[in-house]
């Protein structure tokens, strides 16, 4: 075993001393079963796993995904408007930008009432690569459902919508 795999290598002693190896299950969580930020993370980790699975295919990362949709839902936007919207850093979002730009997914255009930014639009290219990726998030979406059940679901959507 490794250095490393050591350090990461929970290990418990057995009645005659020994160490053995415990499973991530068996790691008491102690106080935060009952934080609800815990939980969500946890959920959010979930979510963000079985998305980029469900999606692996066309190769869009959640982020990605959000900025496509709200660009193709209000085409004109500025680089600033969206990251604000999002809450995405914007260095991160040119970044991100560059890299749909690159596969021809959406175009920057010079804005008229502004020389300083850009109007983001979908391609026609991104218009119908993101009709396909509405296709297999609603597929995310009904794995979410299986998971915790139609009802549970609306009643999270409700919940969380005052965070939106």
């Amino acid at each position: 075993m490794t250095a490393s795999a050591a350090q990461t290598s929970p290990r418990k002693r057995t009645g005659n001393g020994a160490a053995r190896r415990i499973d991530a299950d068996e790691i008491g969580l102690d106080g935060l079963i009952g934080h609800a930020g815990y939980a969500v993370r946890r959920f959010q980790i979930w979510i963000f796993q079985d998305f980029i699975k469900t999606l692996r295919e066309v190769d869009i990362r959640p982020t990605q995904y959000s900025v496509l949709t709200v660009i193709g839902a209000n085409p004109g936007l500025s680089q600033m408007a969206v990251a604000k919207r999002l809450g995405i850093e914007r260095a991160r979002l040119v970044h991100l930008l560059d890299s749909l730009e690159e596969r021809k997914l959406l175009k920057r255009v010079k804005s008229k009432s502004d020389r300083r930014s850009h109007a983001l639009h979908l391609t026609a290219q991104g218009e119908t690569a993101l009709a396909g990726f509405k296709r297999l998030a609603a597929e995310h979406e009904r794995h979410i459902e299986e998971k915790i059940g139609k009802a549970n679901r609306e009643r999270l959507l409700q919940i969380l919508a005052g965070f939106t």
